[in-house]
This record gives C-alpha cells, sequence and structure tokens, in this order.
C-alpha cells in the first residue's frame, strides 16, 4: 500500500536519516569550534580538512550507486555506509591532534559516499513519478528535523556538561545505532538482480542524454562557490554569536530547511520543479552576499534562516529533477555520478574559501559563493530554454 504516492521505504528511509542526522549534527556544529577553539588549528586547515572529507564521499558515490546497480542492491550497501559512520564517532570523542577530527570526517563521509546514491535510487525506485518532488521533499524533511533535534541535543548537554564536547561526541552514538537498525529490520529491496543478457550498468555517462549532463555543469560551477557550512559556522562566531549558542543558530537554521521542504517538493510537482531550482540559485547568490556584508548577530541569525529556505527549495528538488531525466535501470550510477562530480567541486571550494579567509578577508570567501550562484541561474536560464525548445 503506498500513502500520497510513497512506498514503506520512503518512510523508513525518512525515519533513518531523521536519526542519523540527530547523531551527525549533534557533532558537526562543534567540529568547527573544536578545532579553532580548543586544538588551533587555523582556516585553512579547516578547508582542507572539509574539501577532503566531502569530496571522499563523493568520489564513493559513483562506485557505490554503479555497484549497487550492477549486483541489485540497495539495502545493504546503506547498512554499511550508515554503520561506518556510526563506528567513527569515537574517534573524534577521543581526538587529541587535529590528525584525529581529519579521521574521524574522513571516515564519517566514507560511511556518505557508500550510502547516498544506493538510497535516492531505493526512494525513487518506491515513488511513482507524479510524487518523485514530495517524496524527495520528505526526505530531506525529516533528515533535517533530525538537524533540528541533533543541535538541541547538543546545546542541552554542553550545559549540562559544562561546554565539554567530548562527552557530546560520545552521546551521538545512539541515533546512529538506531539508524542502522530499522534499515536492517524494516528496509525492503527494491533493486532485482539483473537478468543474465541484459546490459551491464558501466561507469559511462552514454546511458544519460544532455538535459543530464548539462545539469551537472551547471550544479558542478554552483558547488565552486558553496564552500562547507563550517565558514558560515565560523562567520557567526566571528560577527558576535557566543560558542555556546552556535548550536541554536544551525538550529534555527535546519528548522527552517525541514518546515520548507515539503511545501516546496509540492509546489515543485504542481508548478515545475525547474522554477524551484532557479529560485534557489538566485536566493542563494543574495544570502551569501548577505554573509559577506553581515555586520551584527542580527544579520547573521536572518541570513541562516534564508540559508535554511534555499536548502528547502533545491536539495530535494534537483534529486526529483534528476530522477524524472535518467533511465530507471541506471538511476543509482547517475546518483552516484551526479553526486560525485558536484562533490568533488566541493574540495576546491572549502580549501579556496578557507584560503580566502585567512589571505584576503573573511568577506571574499561568500562573494565568491554570490558570484558562482549568480552564473548557475544565468546558465540554468539557458537550460530551461533549451529544455523547452527541445519538448515542442
Amino acid at each position: 500500500m503506498k500513502l500520497f504516492g510513497f512506498g514503506r521505504n520512503v518512510y523508513v528511509s525518512g525515519f533513518v536519516s531523521f536519526f542519523m542526522d540527530i547523531s551527525s549534527e549533534m557533532i558537526y556544529p562543534l567540529v568547527p569550534l573544536f578545532l579553532a577553539n580548543s586544538l588551533g588549528v587555523s582556516k585553512s586547515a579547516i578547508g582542507l580538512i572539509e574539501g577532503i572529507a566531502e569530496s571522499t564521499a563523493s568520489i564513493l558515490k559513483v562506485f557505490s550507486g554503479y555497484l549497487s546497480d550492477r549486483i541489485g542492491n540497495r539495502k545493504w550497501l546503506m547498512v554499511a555506509g550508515y554503520g561506518l559512520s556510526t563506528l567513527t564517532r569515537p574517534i573524534v570523542a577521543l581526538a587529541t591532534t587535529w590528525h584525529h577530527v581529519f579521521a574521524f570526517r574522513f571516515f564519517d563521509r566514507f560511511g556518505k559516499g557508500i550510502r547516498a546514491a544506493p538510497r535516492d535510487a531505493l526512494i525513487a525506485e518506491s515513488t511513482e513519478k507524479e510524487f518523485l518532488g514530495r517524496a524527495f521533499s520528505f526526505h530531506r524533511s525529516m533528515d533535517t528535523m533530525g538537524a533540528v533535534i541533533g543541535p538541541a541535543l547538543a546545546f542541552l548537554l554542553l550545559g549540562i556538561f559544562s561546554n565539554d564536547y567530548r562527552k557530546v561526541f560520545w552521546f551521538s552514538i545512539i541515533p546512529g545505532a538506531i539508524a542502522v537498525l530499522l534499515i536492517i529490520f524494516f528496509i525492503r529491496e527494491t533493486k532485482k538482480p539483473t537478468a543474465e543478457h541484459s546490459e551491464k550498468p558501466k561507469l559511462t555517462l552514454k546511458h544519460f542524454d544532455w538535459r543530464f549532463k548539462f545539469f551537472v555543469l551547471i550544479a558542478t560551477i554552483f558547488a565552486i562557490g558553496n564552500s562547507s557550512d563550517v565558514f558560515l559556522i565560523l562567520r557567526a562566531e566571528q560577527k558576535g554569536i557566543p560558542a555556546i549558542m552556535i548550536p541554536v543558530v544551525y538550529l534555527f537554521f535546519n528548522l527552517v530547511y525541514s518546515i520548507s521542504a515539503i511545501p516546496a517538493g509540492i509546489a515543485a510537482d504542481r508548478f515545475g520543479k525547474k522554477r524551484v531550482i532557479l529560485t534557489g540559485f538566485v536566493l542563494f547568490a543574495i544570502l551569501y552576499y548577505g554573509f559577506a556584508v553581515a555586520s551584527d548577530a542580527t544579520a547573521i541569525w536572518i541570513l541562516f534562516g534564508l540559508y535554511g529556505l534555499f536548502m528547502g527549495l533545491t536539495e530535494g528538488i534537483q534529486k526529483a529533477f534528476l530522477a524524472s531525466i535518467i533511465p530507471q535501470e541506471f538511476k543509482a550510477t547517475a546518483f552516484g555520478v551526479y553526486n560525485t562530480i558536484v562533490g568533488i567541486a566541493m574540495f576546491p571550494a572549502s580549501l579556496i574559501g578557507g584560503w580566502l579567509w585567512d589571505h584576503v578577508s573573511p568577506s571574499a570567501t561568500f562573494y565568491l559563493g554570490a558570484i558562482t550562484a549568480s552564473l548557475s541561474a544565468g546558465l540554468f536560464i539557458v537550460f530551461i530554454a533549451m529544455v523547452s525548445r527541445a519538448e515542442r
């Protein structure tokens, strides 16, 4: 039975991401503060750590997507990915140098790289085509609701443990373990083993038409200026928000993200995914410019709210749009290729962002993002015109 066009896997995957993001977001907003304040790490080094970590996840996504299509399995690759991320928590809890934090981020993102493409393919295969926008937005909403609760728990635990980051890191293991158990006991496999004489998935772009390739190009250009969120957190602290309030700011961002995701998905299904994605690109350019010129804590709170709205408008909708233009038999491979190419661009994005912060100015990091987002919006307008012409 499907409710609102969703299969059971969509709902369970939503709760898996809900609990995993509680675990992740208990840690993530504290890591840059832990590195900068407790371990004395420079912004350039923080950018390097984040760039390598995110790129590692992205490189793996194409291989996990290919492997998932090749062997006909989604569920157990998800178990492996979520399980590995959960098992990395003790590394950061015991860290005494930035190298330990780097190892934690590397293996945590390694796990994300394994699970992301099979999970996205599972959601697409469990949903009617006309409901893809709201299905992916539901998943992002649940994921982000976990990201609301995670910082809230971190804020609560920091108060209880007198700003002891390490104890918060230890507690993050519990929701991660719940996520893994949900997959094992409640997810049902969707991908059937490929017939002996049918075409096997290959790591090639020949399966995909010009729409997929053009959209990946646009998203890659956008990603070059979309440096890690750790720089938003560091900017918030720089503009006067106390360290103990950083999880609350991040909670606010994720709350707006979660609340806006499902309405954005419904709007995308009704009015067109391309319009919603374009709105997101324009909004990002505006808010990153805002981060560049922000002068006080009040502006930072407003900008984090707008950033949450941007994420609600784009994160799930972009995946839903991709699901509508890629062949059924290569869905995991396509999601893997997309995530890998776009994610690799995050390495120079975070590295450049950290270098600009240290050697030019903190504002320069955000000016770059505003420029690349504006360029992406312009190219996406061209993309929309080309698609409209081809469909006539």
